[in-house]
């Protein structure tokens, strides 16, 4: 079982990023999947989940009306669409399946890099 992020990279103050999560090996659409950043020298925070089915969501409150987290159960992948980006949203980006009652998952993480 895997989940793969993408979407990273370098982006100007104000530009948008689309991160992607293509989860394997397990049953996607049992899972609320959340994405995680780290900055450097700073704990890893939640940054955005969403309900198994997609119905319900949260957010920080840092990234409230700038990012926007989906998922595609048919395609078994999450997606962290962020704009207005700024210079603290710099980190590395974890995706992460979790589950109560299961086994939970973390990918391998991607960097975002806000700078100009």
């Amino acid at each position: 079982a895997q989940l793969v992020e993408s979407g990273g990279g370098l982006v100007q103050p104000g530009g948008s990023l689309r991160l992607s999560c293509a989860a394997s090996g397990f049953t996607f659409s049992n899972y609320n999947m959340r994405w995680y950043r780290q900055a450097p020298g700073k704990e890893r925070e939640l940054v955005a989940g969403i309900s198994s089915p997609g119905d319900n969501t949260y957010y920080a409150d840092s990234v409230k009306g700038r990012f926007t987290i989906s998922r595609d159960n048919g395609q078994n992948t999450v997606y962290l669409q962020m704009n207005s980006l700024k210079a603290d949203d710099t980190g590395v980006y974890y995706c992460n399946a979790f589950h109560w009652d299961l086994k939970n998952y973390w990918g391998q993480g991607t960097q975002v890099t806000v700078s100009s």
